[in-house]
C-alpha cells in the first residue's frame, strides 16, 4: 500500500496547525478513545501521565516527514516495541484512528474539512499498517 499524493499534500498542508495543536489533539484523542472504547483502558494502565505529549511529538514528526519516513525509523522501532509490551493488537488501530480523527476535527474546527479528515485518515492507516507489519515481524523474530 502506498500513500496517495493527495493525502501527502493534505498532511503537509496541515502539518503546522496540527503540530501547533498536537498536545490538545492527543489529549482529546485519549479522552475520546477511553470514552468510546473503554475496553482499551487496561492497555494504558501503566503508561506515563504524559503519554499524550509523546504521541503529540510522534504525530507532528510524522506530518513533518510524511515524504521521508526513513527519518522516523528509530521512532517507529520504539513505538513498535512499546506496542508489543503493552499488548496492542490490530483491532485497536481502528479505535485509535477513529478517536484521533475526531480529535483533529474538533480541535481544527473549520480547518478540518472532509478532504483534510480523509487525508489524515489515509495517512493514519498507512502508518498503522507499517506499525502492525513491524510488530508482527518483531514478534516472529522473538519466537525464533
Amino acid at each position: 500500500m502506498s500513500l496517495s499524493k493527495k493525502s501527502i499534500d493534505i498532511v503537509k498542508k496541515t502539518a503546522i496547525p496540527v503540530a501547533q495543536n498536537a498536545q490538545e489533539i492527543t489529549k482529546l484523542m485519549y479522552e475520546i478513545l477511553f470514552n468510546d472504547y473503554p475496553e482499551v483502558l487496561p492497555i494504558f494502565e501503566n503508561t506515563d501521565l504524559d503519554q499524550h505529549k509523546k504521541l503529540a511529538v510522534a504525530v507532528a514528526s510524522y506530518a513533518a516527514n510524511i515524504e521521508n519516513l526513513e527519518v522516523l525509523d528509530n521512532t517507529i522501532e520504539k513505538i513498535v516495541s512499546a506496542h508489543i509490551k503493552m499488548k496492542v493488537k490490530a483491532h485497536h488501530y481502528p479505535m485509535v484512528g477513529d478517536s484521533i480523527l475526531k480529535a483533529i476535527q474538533e480541535v481544527l474546527g473549520d480547518g478540518a474539512t472532509p478532504d483534510v479528515i480523509e487525508g489524515w485518515r489515509e495517512a493514519y492507516f498507512y502508518l498503522a499498517d507499517i506499525l502492525m507489519a513491524k510488530e508482527k515481524e518483531m514478534c516472529l523474530n522473538k519466537k525464533q
